[in-house]
């Protein structure tokens, strides 16, 4: 079984070369953006014609949310156009395609958490460009899965954790938002739970019913100056940490201010076993 991930260099690229070694039953193909461009179709071509993948795991992605409101057509290249880009290929190539999405496509107004059924309502140009790279893919490609996820971290790429323990060797004194509320995804079990899929898909007969959006996150909800003080108490780190409102740290694209994600189908779907965001985070 092939399995080709974009975006190797990324935080859950980088994380699925890290349990990569756990499944020796999976050929993978990792590629970084020099390697696979996604926004050339041609080289995407190329790159399937000569591994034939079973599955594609789409990790490439523009994620700079605040840049992406003076970048509208860079991160619409990457995000769209470059989605669009692997449906139509893996389509070609009868590939199954995993591709990550984001808890940006809602507006953050729900206060319950959000399924997969709730209707979209992104408010900046992130949110925007993620949403139609979903539909692009649902237009194009019947096989694939599209996994919303939010707060990922990890130790690998740039993330709120490793920014936190950054500052605080920095600084004695750190103001974090404390009214957006969601949950930290540990990307190492995000990575763990798109190859379960696959190994579901692998095993079993796929109905086509199972295709389509799933939501991914670890269990729980906080804010982001929760998040933050735990990452301190798990690291040892004392520092003077204060909460404050979204009001005080004023940013180009506005976030959710609530964006907690309902994991039921994924669970019962494939079985998955999501852990509390604190155990997995004091696990890192």
């Amino acid at each position: 079984m092939v399995v080709l991930v974009t975006g190797a260099n990324g935080q859950l690229g980088q994380a699925l070369q890290f349990i990569a070694p756990k499944h020796p039953d999976i050929q993978f193909v990792f590629c970084d953006s020099r390697q696979l461009d996604i926004t050339n179709l041609n080289n995407i071509k190329q790159l399937f014609k000569q591994y034939k993948p079973n599955f594609c795991i789409n990790a490439a992605a523009y994620t700079a949310v605040d840049k992406a409101e003076s970048e509208p057509e860079k991160a619409h290249l990457i995000n769209v156009i470059g989605a669009k880009n692997l449906a139509e290929v893996s389509k070609e190539f009868n590939t199954i395609l995993l591709h990550i999405s984001t808890d940006f496509v809602f507006d953050g107004t729900n206060y319950s958490p959000y399924t997969e059924n709730d209707f979209p309502n992104p408010t900046g140009v992130y949110g925007l460009t993620k949403l139609g790279g979903e539909k692009a893919i649902q237009e194009t490609w019947h096989k694939h899965f599209i996994i919303r996820t939010s707060w990922v971290y990890s130790h690998f790429g740039n993330n709120f954790m490793k920014t936190m323990l950054r500052l605080a060797s920095e600084r004695d004194k750190l103001s974090v938002v404390n009214d957006q509320i969601g949950t930290p995804t540990n990307a190492v079990d995000l990575a763990e739970v798109l190859i379960q899929i696959i190994k579901f898909c692998h095993a079993e007969f796929i109905l086509a019913s199972l295709f389509g959006i799933y939501n991914f996150s670890n269990e729980g909800q906080c804010s982001w100056y929760d998040f933050a003080k735990k990452i301190f108490e798990f690291n040892n780190v004392t520092i003077n940490l204060e909460p404050i409102p979204t009001t005080s740290f004023p940013t180009p694209a506005k976030r959710p201010a609530y964006s907690v994600l309902d994991k039921s189908k994924v669970k019962n779907t494939f079985g998955v076993e999501v852990m509390s965001w604190e155990t997995s985070l004091k696990n890192t």
